[in-house]
C-alpha cells in the first residue's frame, strides 16, 4: 500500500515583500527537494469564510510524512527565518483521501 499524497496549504499576508521574496526562493528549493510540487501560488480567489489573506499557496507532496519532513528540514527552517516578521501566515498539511 502506498502513502496517500498530502497538500500543504498556506494562507499568507505579506508585510515585507523583500524579505518574503528571499523566503519564497529558498522555500521553493526545500519544497522541491522533498518531492513537493506547487499547484497554486497566489492567483485569483474568492474568500467565502474566515480570515482573508491575499496570497494562497497549495503544494502537493508524495505523503503527509514528506510534507512534514520538509517543514522540519534545516533547509526549510532557514527559509522560514526570512518569513518571520515579513508575513502573517497560516499553514496546514492535509492528507488527500481521494474522492468521497
Amino acid at each position: 500500500m502506498t502513502d496517500k499524497t498530502a497538500l500543504w496549504i498556506a494562507h499568507v499576508t505579506v508585510t515585507d515583500p523583500e524579505r518574503y521574496g528571499r523566503y519564497a526562493a529558498l522555500a521553493t528549493e526545500a519544497i522541491a527537494a522533498h518531492g513537493g510540487v506547487f499547484l497554486v501560488r497566489s492567483g485569483s480567489y474568492v474568500q467565502l469564510e474566515g480570515n482573508q489573506r491575499a496570497r494562497n499557496v497549495v503544494a502537493r507532496f508524495p505523503s503527509l510524512a514528506a510534507a512534514e519532513a520538509c517543514y522540519r528540514s534545516p533547509a526549510y527552517q532557514a527559509a522560514l527565518d526570512h518569513a518571520r516578521g515579513a508575513a502573517e501566515r497560516d499553514l496546514v498539511i492535509v492528507e488527500e483521501n481521494g474522492a468521497g
